[in-house]
């Protein structure tokens, strides 16, 4: 349960190594946080993060082995991380690939393998977790979608429509929440300076990870069902939607 104070106690994050989820994760130990599970498929790679999050103050930091595009086993492996920690007021869904159009184009099977990831994998753990979080009565799901799903770019249709297809999952699973005491946040960022897009030119309206981690902590604490990291980008993208596709071709992607 969050504490007198209503700040998070305790945080599993689904692509633990994630630099958004890290940077979730460290923003939320900072503020009290102290019980941390990392799942993550080589969970391994984790021990300097563990480090630094027992340092921040995290007291109980547990790694756990977890394969976003292993749906049969997510079952088991959530259920058992609830079931060790009794509660859990986060879990974050932060796994993901971007991958490039080019790839996809020249091996349809490279976007088969990121869709079954971004997508597939998502609606298999978020259902998991959905039905674990109202059990417990409380709690919040945040669902890393992005402004890509908003309007797909033909730049990275493939990317940009397993991120539609994931925005709308989590959207609906939210309503199918309400009124259990549990819900979903959907975060909504522009582009991020991450290692996943080292090498491309940032877009207008770049971010970091800490500005998404700091929006990601004030949407949980205000109850908020969705952030847009910039908040500029929720009116850009109102705008966008409604340019007429000759238009939205014609705009730099």
């Amino acid at each position: 349960m969050k504490d007198a104070l209503g700040d998070v106690q305790s945080v599993l994050v689904l692509g633990g190594t994630s630099q958004l989820g890290q940077a979730i994760t460290r923003a939320l130990v900072r503020r009290r946080c102290r019980t941390v599970v990392l799942a993550a498929r080589r969970p391994g790679e984790l021990a300097p993060f563990t480090a630094e999050l027992r340092a921040l103050g995290a007291t109980t930091v547990e790694l756990i082995q977890f394969d976003a595009d292993r749906p049969e086993d997510h079952t088991a492996i959530i259920g058992a991380a609830f079931d060790r920690h009794r509660d859990l007021d986060v879990v974050v869904l932060a796994f993901g690939v971007l991958g490039d159009q080019a790839t996809f184009d020249a091996d349809p099977m490279q976007a088969v393998a990121a869709a079954r990831t971004n997508y597939v994998g998502a609606v298999s753990a978020g259902l998991v977790v959905a039905d674990r979080l109202r059990r417990q009565g409380h709690g919040t799901l945040v669902v890393l979608s992005s402004v890509a799903g908003e309007r797909v770019r033909r730049a990275n249709f493939v990317y940009g429509s397993t991120k539609s297809g994931l925005d709308g999952f989590a959207l609906g699973l939210g309503d199918a929440l309400a009124g259990s005491g549990a819900g979903v946040l959907v975060v909504r960022p522009g582009f991020v300076a991450t290692k996943m897009t080292a090498g491309r030119a940032p877009a207008p309206l770049a971010t970091t990870p800490e500005a998404v981690a700091d929006a990601v902590v004030a949407g949980i604490a205000r109850g908020k069902e969705t952030v847009w990291v910039p908040p500029a980008l929720r009116w850009v993208f109102a705008a966008f939607r409604h340019l007429p596709r000759s238009v939205w071709r014609k705009i730099p992607n």
